[in-house]
This record gives structure tokens, C-alpha cells and sequence, in this order.
């Protein structure tokens, strides 16, 4: 069953890699009393994923921080190391916290997951966004197949 607005977020763990290695990161600790986007892509160095979705978060941090957004994250099925890697070719600093969520843990707990196994990627999450507050889902964009509406930044900003 896929996650909905009014729905408590999931209890997982996923991974973020640190200059001391790769670290754990529970799903509860992250929304604990903050606000907080989630953004899921399909995956690291794909075209839209790194010409659209996650700059535009990037380059949209100071807003939606500004309209009380704790903490920006983005969620994909990769391993920490190519999330890492991801990071240093597109000059993220502090702005957006890349979270891998290898084996697809919380991606399948949400209800998100879809299967690229025919054009060789495997499983992978949907292009989707969220805001939770302390936890609980406020605003879920997830889109069709091909389509970048309801998961950019600015959809995101027009939510809050």
C-alpha cells in the first residue's frame, strides 16, 4: 500500500555517507520534531534526476527553509558510495542530505518501489516528494511515469 497524506513515516533505516564512512541513519530520528522534505528519484545520474530534480532543491534550499523546512533530503536507491559521488559532481555542500536507501528498505515500505529490471536498472523508487512534520505526511507528490510536476521544488514550495 502506498504511503498518503496523514500517514505516520515508516521506521527504517537508510545510509549517508560521512568523511568517516558510511552511516546509519534512522527514518524516526530524521522527522523527530522537525519539518522535513523527502525527495525519492529514481536514481543517481540519471538526466532529469541531476539536470532537474535535485538541483532544483539545491537552488531552492534557502526558500523552503525559510517557510520552516528543517531539513532537505534525497532518497535513492543507490549505495552511499555513489550517492557520494553524486554529491561531489553536482557541488552539493549542506543544502540537500543524500540518503541511500540500497536494497529499496524504505522505498517497498512506502510503497514506491517500481521494477526497471527490463531496462536494467532493477528496483528502484518512483519520483516522488514529501513533507512531513514530526514525522506525519502533510504534502505527497508522486508522478506518473516521465513526469516532473508534483515532485519539484517549486510544487513543494507552493505546498507549504
Amino acid at each position: 500500500m502506498t504511503i498518503q497524506t496523514g500517514d505516520r513515516f515508516p521506521d527504517t533505516k537508510l545510509t549517508q555517507a560521512t568523511a568517516e564512512g558510511p552511516r546509519e541513519v534512522s527514518s524516526t530520528d530524521l522527522f523527530k520534531g522537525r519539518t522535513v522534505v523527502l525527495f525519492g528519484v529514481p536514481g543517481a545520474f540519471t538526466p532529469t534526476c541531476s539536470a532537474r530534480h535535485l538541483p532544483g532543491f539545491v537552488q531552492q534550499a534557502a526558500e523552503l527553509k525559510a517557510k520552516g523546512v528543517d531539513a532537505i533530503a534525497c532518497m535513492s536507491v543507490n549505495d552511499a558510495f555513489v550517492l557520494q559521488a553524486w554529491a561531489r559532481d553536482q557541488g552539493i555542500t549542506d543544502e540537500v542530505t543524500l540518503l541511500a536507501d540500497g536494497s529499496a528498505t524504505l522505498t517497498k515500505a512506502l510503497g514506491l518501489d517500481m521494477d526497471l529490471t527490463a531496462r536494467g536498472m532493477g528496483v528502484r523508487c518512483k519520483r516522488f516528494a514529501l513533507v512531513a512534520k514530526d514525522g506525519v505526511v502533510a504534502y505527497l507528490g508522486i508522478e506518473e511515469p516521465g513526469a516532473f510536476e508534483v515532485s519539484k521544488a517549486e510544487a513543494v514550495l507552493a505546498a507549504l
